[in-house]
């Protein structure tokens, strides 16, 4: 029996049919659930990985992908668990499409933005040279995900943020009509502000955003 087949039966012995209903309502129908909740399932994944440490840290990336390629959601929320925990020391420089695709595979602003955040933004921090070439490419993609995270990766950079990068992805996604980019662009900038607070009221009141972006973005910095 494979990692992933065992994981499943293993979420499956302590599912909640009913959880499984309103988790499925809260992320708007666009996911089937077992009904696991997070605390139990990072339980359940954490077992596991103890029983077969040597089969995953060989192969956590090629399990990450075929969790991600299951049916339910508790599955690819490990895949990016199993992903984070055993990447974090040995991010590959290769690692770039492995993410791309992890980004583009059964998305949504849940995993969306864990992978933005702890996947490309750490591996970003490993192998700086390519940020630029990166984030443009996913900046000008068709895939509004990779805008998203093109616009959030830096979240938790504080003050080793690159403003001007991120200056420069909010001002070409200003005129956006996509809900979760307005809301990324106000979202990024608002945790900028926590350390430069009077760098983002100058941007965002002399830049031309959506309503929402601008509220978003200042809604911890003006009272």
């Amino acid at each position: 029996m494979n990692f992933c087949n065992e994981l499943t039966i293993a979420l499956r012995q302590i599912a909640s049919p009913e959880d499984a209903i309103s988790m499925r309502a809260y992320m708007k129908e666009n996911f089937y659930y077992l009904g696991v909740k997070t605390e139990a399932r990072r339980h359940v994944l954490k077992e596991l990985i103890a029983i077969h440490v040597d089969e995953v840290k060989s192969n956590y990336r090629t399990i990450t992908l075929e969790l991600f390629q299951q049916p339910y959601r508790e599955l690819h929320q490990c895949g990016i668990d199993l992903l984070l925990q055993f990447s974090k020391k040995d991010w590959q420089e290769s690692d770039n499409v492995l993410l791309e695709k992890l980004l583009l595979t059964n998305s949504w602003w849940d995993s969306v933005d864990t992978l933005a955040k702890y996947g490309v933004g750490a591996y970003l921090v490993k192998f700086p040279e390519k940020k630029h070439s990166l984030i443009e490419n996913f900046s000008n993609s068709d895939s509004m995900w990779l805008q998203r995270t093109a616009i959030i990766f830096q979240l938790g950079y504080k003050s080793k943020t690159d403003f001007d990068l991120l200056k420069a992805e909010c001002l070409k996604h200003s005129q956006s009509n996509e809900f979760f980019i307005q809301k990324a662009i106000g979202w990024a900038l608002r945790e900028y502000g926590a350390v430069n607070p009077n760098g983002v009221i100058e941007f965002v009141n002399t830049a031309s955003f959506k309503p929402l972006s601008r509220k978003e973005a200042l809604r911890k910095l003006i009272k």
